[in-house]
């Protein structure tokens, strides 16, 4: 999954576990950037009394760098608070709710959004937003898309933000990939009459019917921009930000003394959680490294750069395949550092390299999802994007229709070597590896507008 439960240590805080990130020009305002991250994933609808929520104890962070330096120019703050209404009631809600003040909605959640320079400079610019409910079913909420719509708050200060429950839209087939890498549809292609991974059938959409808590910002242009320009030319490297988000938590310390006369000292917010690129945390970085990744700002991803340049996917895939990745394999052990995917990963892809098209942010090797924001969005996009023809989409930042684990696995089997070695002939197998989904895949379909992520499964209809 693109990064759900990536980690060991922040599979057990979903509330801080970012699952996925976003960044892609708007379609239906391409003068503005709009930026999604993902929080509390795979959510079961049917979970009341106790539905899900933003973490009133967590520090919600979306990061842009606008000059390459992995380190913050602009970052958006968001926080939640919780209000009861009602302490005489285990429901969620007493009756219908019909708006976002409704007497019915027994737990409601509130957000604040700050925007902090990169001098450190806070400006606090809107207090006390309300969250919609979550999806709790028909006859609890009517007309949610209504509802939804009314919490899509437009700011003085020029930005659009929402913050609350969507649909995931991400696509995977979780079970035949981590079941030692197989790929259904690719295995039926490539492997009919071995009895390895002799699996039949469809891939399936394992994210399916789950939703996630949302945050999304939409941000005029020029206001990401290291020069604050409303136009430039995709060749000019202020075209191009660096997005990734975090979550924190309180420092806490309690001493001397039993429960009752301990003293307890709060100090600084500690990241627990951070996410940049799809998959990077998941299957670049090691087990044993995870955690560690999640604390680190971007700026010391030098320190994972081995793991990139060499990655175990790599050389699971002619293991996994045999015969079908020979020139992967006699690159793997030839043991040189894979340029291609250090320049997609962790310092953007150079102009001269894919014609049109250039996401570069210097020699600094970070993991920040990459935007080149004067590409304006495609007329019709190819979900396979940068490797599809499309430069609009991934790794030019990432669209929520980006199949974004067939990419990853096509650059990782060798389909972009060439880019940095002429000389090099990718497998013939290298092109096909597909995990057979798309956001076609997905139930819940998107939104035309703002925030894009469709209506959230409610339980009654989807109880399982």
């Amino acid at each position: 999954m693109s990064s759900h439960r990536e980690a060991p240590e922040i599979s057990k805080d979903p509330v801080a576990d970012s699952s996925d990130l976003y960044a892609f020009v708007s379609p239906d305002d391409p003068d503005t950037v709009t930026i999604i991250a993902n929080y509390v994933p795979l959510q079961i609808p049917a979970s009341g009394p106790n539905f899900f929520e933003f973490g009133d104890d967590v520090l919600y962070e979306i990061h842009i760098d606008a000059n390459g330096d992995a380190r913050p120019d602009v970052t958006y703050q968001f926080r939640f608070v919780t209000e009861l209404r009602n302490d005489r009631t285990f429901l969620y809600n007493t009756g219908q709710i019909e708006s976002l003040d409704s007497e019915n909605w027994n737990r409601r959640q509130f957000f604040s959004v700050t925007k902090v320079d990169r001098h450190g400079k806070q400006t606090v610019l809107a207090k006390k937003l309300p969250c919609p409910p979550c999806n709790v079913g028909k006859i609890s909420i009517p007309d949610y898309e209504g509802l939804a719509a009314d919490a899509v708050h437009k700011l003085k200060s020029g930005e659009k933000v929402f913050a609350g429950q969507r649909a995931d839209a991400f696509f995977v087939d979780l079970g035949a990939i981590f079941d030692l890498g197989t790929l259904r549809p690719f295995q039926d292609k490539h492997l009919v009459g071995q009895k390895l991974f002799n699996y039949a059938g469809k891939a399936v959409n394992a994210t399916d019917q789950t939703n996630v808590h949302s945050i999304a910002i939409q941000i005029p242009l020029h206001m990401v921009r290291r020069d604050g320009k409303k136009r430039v030319k995709a060749s000019d490297p202020g075209a191009v930000i660096g997005v990734w988000t975090s979550a924190s938590r309180r420092q806490v310390q309690v001493r001397n003394g039993d429960s009752k006369n301990a003293d307890v000292y709060v100090g600084p917010q500690v990241q627990v959680s951070r996410l940049g690129n799809p998959l990077f945390n998941e299957v670049v970085v090691p087990m044993a490294e995870k955690d560690r990744w999640n604390s680190l700002p971007p700026s010391e991803d030098k320190n994972f750069a081995e793991f990139v340049a060499k990655p175990e996917l790599a050389s699971l895939l002619p293991v996994l395949y045999p015969g079908l990745f020979d020139n992967l394999a006699a690159l793997n052990k030839a043991g040189k550092d894979r340029a291609d995917l250090l320049a997609i990963l962790l310092t953007g892809i150079p102009e001269g390299i894919v014609d049109g098209f250039q996401n570069n942010t210097g020699e600094l090797q970070a993991d920040m999802l990459r935007l080149n924001t004067a590409i304006p969005p495609a007329a019709k996009p190819n979900a396979f994007g940068v490797v599809g023809g499309d430069v609009a989409g991934f790794p030019n930042g990432r669209r929520i229709a980006d199949d974004v684990v067939s990419i990853s696995l096509r650059a990782i089997a060798g389909v972009t070597v060439p880019l940095v070695d002429k000389k090099f002939e990718p497998d013939a197998a290298a092109a096909l590896v597909e995990q057979g989904l798309s956001i076609k895949d997905v139930s819940s379909r998107l939104l035309k507008k703002f925030p894009y992520l469709g209506t959230p499964f409610d339980g009654f209809s989807v109880p399982a």
